[in-house]
């Protein structure tokens, strides 16, 4: 044992007091024992064993749950209770032992100074007596994570699994700033006061309540009782000569021979244990699932459902290390496949218009391709790096794109209109090891500290490249990569891009593709759509940038900012069609919408026999316009998501009585759909059907899906149905399938409305509402309308907002008329003088934010805008 002699602090174990918040004193017990010096000590514990032997439950296997400094097992009473409820409600059971490790919470204060191998045999020591059993998952936080991470590594023939949050093992980074100050504070900050206590409850978000906060507490009052978060604290291995380095380093080598299942659950907002230590982490353990709870902080599991995670992954884990198979990947075509295919072709590929218009011929792509992908290659760039793709839809987005396909890098796209918060959230989120980007995103990342090797597209005086970090320009690289061989291409399984949700659901999720599934996109929308070399196109959605080349097709990006669709108008729309004789438009419906609301003569449109509407539906005013002046072209309104971007299509023209929904077609070509029927309380069953009539969440089955959602274990757990052998992707959305077999889109599943009468889905409702304006203001201009529930989850009461008025209340003839065409109760009919919508499409409405500014309403608060 590597510690001093015993010193005076010495007190017994105790039992927690009664009446603490969450933790019910039947899971206590004190274990007398000795610890890894053979010296007597007892423990405090929290044991489910006697709990789950008199419900007559024989445990599955064991957690083991170790703490970390300044806390104590009680935050592990979260994953007891969790355990037990399911436990009896007939689910596996697990037992659970939390530890209180000694000289912490309620076990014994013995006096003596433990190192981080002290800290392991102890532990060791205490699970001997204990019997956890031949299967036993280790759980750990903080300081915990590195001592229960040096267990597993001793007790691998009972090892099932590890799972580590907010933790850290390299001991050789540069220390953290909240660690160095808690170091230079000594005795006096974590002893003789309660300094360190009190900040580190103080860093949970949302804060914790008084009285959970007192529970924590309630171990560490009075100066002895504190010695071992002081001696916590010393025992950082700051430096090499440290008596705990040594340790630390080999359980960090270590952890990369673990072979058993393992899962990283952390909280992003931790000034501690950083994402520099989460990405340690996974470089060690590569085979581990990933979830990165947003908005969380060093206290995962009180800011975040760490309980339901650990529960959901022990009966579910991911696989151990190499237990995927080894069969080879199906060839493909990948999706720079015609830029190669045209690399003599002098026609034009690009052409941009705006301020720097430009056209690039497929002989130009080509060859800048190549050159870009050698030069990426030359300076470092690998298979399965990423790369920030941080450069407006064009030529330069379209070359680097393709260039870091070919080379086998992914492409981590996320758009402007997230805002700067937003892809702050999403590039630390997928912490690429490149970042390509012009000159104002540039300056972002190294004033908010994104990662990533900075690459600009452009290029920059030298004072701007210093001021902004910047590495390499494309046109250094094209220079060096000119005449330079290139790599193997990437087998169709390599992942190839992440993809950013819009967010308008909550924080934006990226959304993975192999390179096969993303060349699988690019054929399901061609054979569609009967799009090729033969085609034009006008990218009025930013995605179609991307893939309009890659369908062979001419294209042209307006004169607008793409990340804001609203902008394209009717003028700038017309000049795209004529520059490149175009027969295909791709828009947002805000884009449309604009389009529509600034056309004048419609001949200019003539030529064009195909538009396509996507990322949300089009309500049947808005087409009846557009047949007006796209007056020879199809309409088309394909139903689909970043997780699988072509589901359904069809004609939107659908029963004009409708009052459930948007048609969005019939499923395409090598698309399965069907639904999991909603309750009352609006939750989904199990069981899934293909019965017309039955709304439900849509389920969908094609080739060209995602891969999985980058980072977010939970998440993707959560999205998944079906086998291994025939996954299945819920979408979230809810709808139903009609006799026909057509898609009718009924909302979202977070916003349906669940009245004491049943779950009310929000479309049905709003295009009843935007009808019924319609009919009392004849001639005038109307707006759209939101479906919001307002009170506790089965008596929500139903709430009709709508656009284009003051309010906060409507006009009486118009909610009147409202109320007689939705059919059914509704509590209020409110109005303001625009819905809130998201960035990229323009067009989805945020229902949660109008569901808290209603309720604001109704209550009586004062009024702001939502």
């Amino acid at each position: 044992m590597s510690g001093a002699a015993p010193r005076p602090e010495v007190q017994a174990a105790a039992l927690p007091p009664s009446g603490l918040p969450g933790l019910d004193p039947a899971w206590s017990r004190r274990v007398p024992a000795a610890d890894g010096a053979g010296r007597p000590v007892v423990h405090h514990v929290l044991d489910t064993a006697d709990v789950l032997a008199a419900a007559g439950v024989e445990p599955v296997g064991t957690i083991l749950a170790v703490h970390g400094n300044p806390t104590w097992s009680y935050l592990w009473r979260h994953v007891v209770q969790g355990s037990i409820d399911r436990a009896r409600a007939g689910e596996p059971a697990w037992r659970v032992v939390a530890v209180d490790q000694l000289e912490m919470g309620w076990s014994a204060r013995t006096g003596v100074v433990r190192h981080v191998a002290d800290r392991v045999q102890d532990l060791g020591a205490l699970t001997d007596l204990l019997d956890l059993g031949p299967r036993v998952v280790a759980l750990g936080h903080d300081w915990g994570g590195v001592v229960v991470s040096g267990w597993a590594l001793a007790h691998r023939d009972v090892l099932a699994g590890l799972v580590l949050t907010n933790t850290a093992v390299d001991g050789h980074a540069a220390l953290p700033a909240a660690l160095k100050a808690a170091l230079g504070a000594a005795a006096f900050g974590t002893e003789t006061t309660t300094a360190f206590l009190d900040t580190t409850l103080a860093i949970a978000y949302p804060p914790l309540d008084r009285r959970v906060r007192s529970a924590f507490r309630s171990p560490y009052r009075g100066a002895v009782r504190r010695a071992g978060i002081r001696d916590f604290v010393a025992d950082i291995p700051a430096t090499p000569s440290h008596p705990s380095s040594a340790a630390v380093d080999a359980i960090a080598d270590g952890l990369a021979s673990l072979e058993v299942p393992a899962l990283l659950l952390w909280g992003p907002r931790d000034p501690v244990f950083q994402e520099r230590y989460l990405h340690d982490l996974m470089r060690r353990l590569p085979h581990a699932g990933v979830h990165r709870f947003e908005g969380a902080g060093h206290l995962l599991p009180e800011d975040a459902d760490v309980a339901g995670a650990v529960l959901d992954w022990v009966a579910a884990p991911t696989p151990a290390r190499g237990a995927a198979g080894s069969t080879a990947p199906a060839p493909y075509r990948p999706l720079w496949a015609e830029v190669e295919a045209r690399a003599e072709d002098d026609a034009p590929a690009l052409v941009e218009l705006g301020d720097r218009a430009r056209t690039v011929t497929w002989r130009r792509l080509g060859s800048r391709v190549r050159e870009l992908a050698a030069g990426l290659h030359a300076v470092g760039v690998r298979p399965g790096d990423r790369v920030s793709l941080l450069v407006p839809p064009g030529a330069d987005l379209l070359a680097a794109a393709f260039a870091c396909l070919r080379i086998g890098a992914t492409i981590v796209v996320a758009d402007a209109g997230l805002g700067v918060q937003g892809l702050t959230r999403a590039v630390k989120g997928a912490r690429p090891d490149w970042v390509i980007g012009v000159p104002t995103a540039l300056a972002a990342a190294r004033a908010l500290g994104w990662p990533g090797v900075r690459i600009a597209p452009t290029g920059l005086s030298r004072a701007a490249r210093v001021a902004l970090g910047v590495r390499h320009t494309l046109p250094e690289l094209a220079r060096l990569g000119a005449g330079r061989p290139l790599p193997e291409a990437p087998a169709g399984d390599a992942l190839a891009a992440i993809l950013f949700t819009s967010g308008s659901t909550g924080p934006a999720k990226g959304v993975r593709y192999t390179q096969a599934r993303l060349a699988a996109v690019r054929d399901a929308i061609t054979a569609q759509y009967d799009l090729g070399r033969d085609s034009a196109i006008v990218a009025g959605f930013a995605p179609f940038v991307l893939f309009g080349p890659a369908f062979g097709c001419r294209t042209i990006v307006p004169y607008m900012d793409v990340t804001s669709p609203a902008t394209l108008t009717a003028e700038a729309l017309g000049a795209a069609v004529r520059a490149i004789d175009a027969d295909a438009v791709f828009l947002s419906p805000a884009a449309l919408a604009n389009v529509l609301a600034t056309a004048g003569d419609p001949a200019v449109f003539d030529g064009v026999r195909l538009v396509l509407t996507v990322g949300a539906p089009v309500g049947a005013p808005l087409l009846a316009r557009a047949h007006e002046v796209l007056r020879h072209a199809a309409l088309r309104t394909p139903y689909g998501m970043t997780e699988c971007l072509l589901v359904a299509d069809g004609s939107p023209e659908g029963d004009p009585d409708a009052r459930d929904g948007v048609c969005v077609g019939a499923p395409v070509a090598g698309v399965r759909v069907r639904v999991a029927p909603l309750g009352d309380d609006g939750v989904p069953a199990h069981r899934t059907t293909t019965d017309a009539g039955i709304t439900g969440e849509i389920q969908v089955h094609a080739p060209h899906m995602l891969a999985g959602y980058d980072r977010l274990w939970r998440t993707d757990a959560a999205a998944r149905a079906g086998t291994a052998d025939e996954e299945w992707h819920r979408t979230g959305d809810v709808g139903h399938l009609d006799a026909a077999g057509r898609l009718w889109i009924e909302g979202r599943l977070p916003h349906v409305v669940t009245t004491p009468d049943g779950a009310v889905t929000p479309v049905g409702v709003e295009l009843a509402a935007e009808r019924a304006v319609a009919r009392v203001r004849v001639g005038q201009a109307t707006g759209r309308a939101a479906a919001v529930g307002v009170g506790p989850v089965g008596t929500q009461q139903l709430v009709v907002v709508l656009e284009g008025a003051e309010g906060p209340l409507a006009d009486p003839a118009v909610a009147e008329a409202v109320r007689a065409e939705v059919g059914r109760p509704v509590a209020a009919v409110l109005a303001v003088p625009a819905l809130p919508t998201d960035i990229r499409h323009n067009a989805k409405i945020d229902r949660t934010r109008m569901a808290a500014w209603a309720t604001s309403v109704l209550r009586g608060d004062r009024v702001g805008a939502p």
